[in-house]
């Protein structure tokens, strides 16, 4: 098979694909916004915590709340509600060595798909992306499965795309949730 063939067929794949999950080809934000949320799971998944942190947009927020529903964070009761400071401080406790769980951290790989573009807001020059997110973890001989709806309110800077807010769903949120060692 030649390779014009080749790159056709896997281009026409991923066109399809694209086009299926409700996220426009033709909207260079939303690619811009897909591709900062598919860095974002790699540098997770290489626990480079640091790096991640640049991703973000100043004031930014990183909510896992209990409450599937809920869109009131501030008012709810939350696994993690991170601001800018809060955010650096859980950084900083991965990887000062200081946390026990950062000792024996998890090995992670994360796929995230099914991506949909929630909202646009062109006074704003933001865009809200939803996603599935799938982590696989493995630590001291054990293998674990997390899955959560994700929700990325990316905002667009001089300095390229940032995360303004990132809203993780796990489905089993009401259940007990065990300390996972790794961000989300």
């Amino acid at each position: 098979m030649s390779s014009d063939v080749l790159s056709t067929t896997v281009g026409d794949v991923l066109s399809t694909a694209v086009v299926d999950a409700e996220l426009p080809l033709d909207d260079p934000r939303a690619l811009a916004a897909l591709s900062l949320i598919w860095r974002e799971a790699r540098l997770l998944d290489a626990k480079r915590y640091e790096e991640w942190d640049t991703l973000w947009a100043e004031g930014g927020e990183y909510v896992i709340p209990i409450d599937p529903e809920t869109t009131d964070f501030a008012g709810s009761l939350n696994l993690v509600y991170d601001d800018d400071r809060m955010r650096r401080m859980r950084i900083e406790r991965l990887t000062g060595g200081f946390s026990i769980s950062a000792t024996a951290a998890a090995r992670t790989v994360r796929t995230v798909s099914r991506f949909t573009v929630a909202a646009r807001d062109e006074s704003e020059d933001s865009i809200e992306i939803c996603s599935a997110q799938v982590v696989v973890g493995y630590k001291r001989g054990e293998t674990f499965v997390l899955a959560a709806d994700l929700t990325h309110r990316v905002t667009f800077t001089d300095g390229g795309p940032r995360i303004v807010r990132k809203v993780v769903r796990l489905i089993n949120s009401e259940d007990a949730v065990t300390a996972s060692g790794f961000l989300l």
